[in-house]
């Protein structure tokens, strides 16, 4: 599953990065739980929750069933 989670990661990374963010993979564990840190721009942006759930989790859902979580790692 964290080579579908890194590939995934890789399509939402282009948008983060046109904004000075991006996004890093810190951890997939067994039960679903997908932990990421978001850096450079997005690490200190007032709407970083909602890109992570709006633009990452929900991309990781859509594309990865098994994909339960997506929780953010400061």
């Amino acid at each position: 599953m964290k080579d579908k989670v890194i590939e995934v990661l890789n399509e939402v990374r282009p948008g983060l990065q046109a904004d000075g963010g991006d996004v890093e993979l810190i951890e997939v564990t067994d039960d679903g739980i997908v932990r990421v840190k978001l850096t450079g721009a997005c690490a200190g942006c007032p709407l970083s929750t909602l890109t992570l759930r709006m633009a990452i989790e929900k991309k990781l859902k859509e594309r990865i069933p098994e994909v339960k979580e997506v929780e953010q790692v400061f």
